[in-house]
């Protein structure tokens, strides 16, 4: 149940940015609310009291507040991803990112790359090119790759710098702290950059993007926390597990985008999913 809600929470959150665009909501002050309610979110889960005076000793400190700088800029880019390519786009470049942590291990930490993880990276690649394919002219067609692109580099690092703070920094008792401060740190930085843009008029604050922001902050927040139970509680392999929650993700995705808003494949887009889905079995496989 706890992955089913993730997987179902996940697509939410690509459709709530998809809706954004229809309803003309500024997307950059509805992340900054997103990230103050996830914030909230963190801290009614946390099983540790916080204690602000405190947070800077904690070891996974500096890499929260500069995962939270990512977070935010990540977030945004997955926003106009989702506007402008589609629900199916953003959820293959974001699902396909997993990639990164692998290539990262491998030219950093002397992991070892197999065949099937090679294979898996060249799918990944191949995956979020097709999946991105429009009927275009080459110009238009290089600008439709952009933010795709982004989208799966920022995410992969994103990922690979997450996964390696908590492993050798954050006890399973502040798990939800560190993720909290991540949430805050974004949001602060979020905050800063719409003050100044108030301050110089270019943007003025409306109660829209403020429930929309509280409206993308609640599945954002607890996307990843059913994820983390589905972990918690799993009694397959966690390999195992990500794959079911990366195809599911993709699969619904692509079925809400084609159903809810029309979207519309071609067949370079159907290559692309199915690559996707090859590409998270032999990255996530043994050999």
């Amino acid at each position: 149940m706890y992955l089913l809600f993730s997987v179902l929470i996940t697509t939410i959150l690509f459709v709530v940015f998809k809706l954004f665009a229809i309803y003309k909501v500024d997307t950059f002050q509805a992340i900054v609310v997103n990230y103050i309610v996830a914030f909230a979110f963190g801290l009614f889960t946390s099983q540790t009291t916080l204690n602000m005076a405190y947070l800077p000793n904690k070891p996974w400190f500096i890499g929260a507040v500069i995962l939270g700088v990512l977070f935010i800029s990540i977030f945004n880019v997955m926003g106009l991803t989702a506007q402008r390519n589609g629900v199916t786009v953003v959820s293959v470049a974001s699902k396909m990112s997993l990639v990164i942590p692998v290539v990262i291990g491998f030219l950093l930490f002397n992991e070892q790359l197999g065949v099937f993880k090679i294979a898996g990276v060249f799918c990944a690649l191949f995956a979020v090119y097709f999946v991105a394919q429009r009927n275009q002219t080459n110009i238009a067609a290089n600008k439709s790759m952009l933010l795709p692109l982004l989208l799966f580099l920022g995410s992969g690092v994103l990922d690979a710098l997450l996964n390696y703070i908590q492993v050798h920094y954050v006890p399973p008792n502040e798990i939800a702290l560190y993720s909290a401060t991540i949430f805050l740190s974004a949001g602060i930085l979020g905050v800063l950059i719409l003050t100044i843009k108030v301050i110089n008029k270019s943007t003025a604050l409306t109660f829209k993007n403020s429930i929309a922001g509280i409206i993308l902050g609640i599945p954002n927040f607890y996307s990843i926390y059913f994820l983390l139970k589905a972990l918690e509680v799993a009694t397959i392999e966690k390999s195992i597990l990500f794959t079911i929650n990366n195809v599911a993700v993709v699969l619904l995705a692509t079925l809400v985008g084609l159903l809810l808003f029309k979207e519309r494949l071609i067949f370079k887009n159907y290559i692309g999913i199915a690559l996707a889905m090859l590409a998270i079995f032999f990255v996530l496989n043994k050999g």
